[in-house]
């Protein structure tokens, strides 16, 4: 089993900053692929970057270059920088881990909110 934890949500104003982190504990396989998602009220589910062990990243095209994912490790921790937040980011974040082995499975945190007010 593994369990995410997310923190570092809030509310902020439109234009400023926050800072997701995520801590992973468990059986965790050292070839991963580590995540946030989001979900606003309505609609579905959405990824918004994803980094995998070795380093490899991706952003969603909304990012537009505002967050940066990255990742420690040692500490089995995933985290997104959020600048220049827009009321359009606000949503419900999530941390998720994909595992190929023994298996392949996936896990996700509890999600952290973030609000962003105009």
């Amino acid at each position: 089993q593994v369990q995410l934890v997310e923190s570092g949500g809030g509310l902020v104003q439109a234009g400023e900053s926050l800072r997701l982190s995520c801590a992973a504990s468990g059986s965790i396989s050292s070839t991963n692929t580590m995540a946030w998602y989001r979900q606003a009220p309505g609609r579905q589910r959405e990824l918004v970057a994803m980094i995998s062990s070795v380093g490899l990243i991706d952003y969603a095209e909304f990012v537009e270059g505002r967050f940066t994912i990255s990742r420690d490790n040692a500490k089995n921790a995933v985290y997104l920088q959020m600048n220049r937040l827009k009321p359009d980011d606000t949503a419900v974040y999530y941390c998720n881990i994909y595992m190929w082995s023994p298996g392949p499975s996936t896990y996700w945190g509890q999600g952290t909110q973030v609000t962003v007010s105009s």
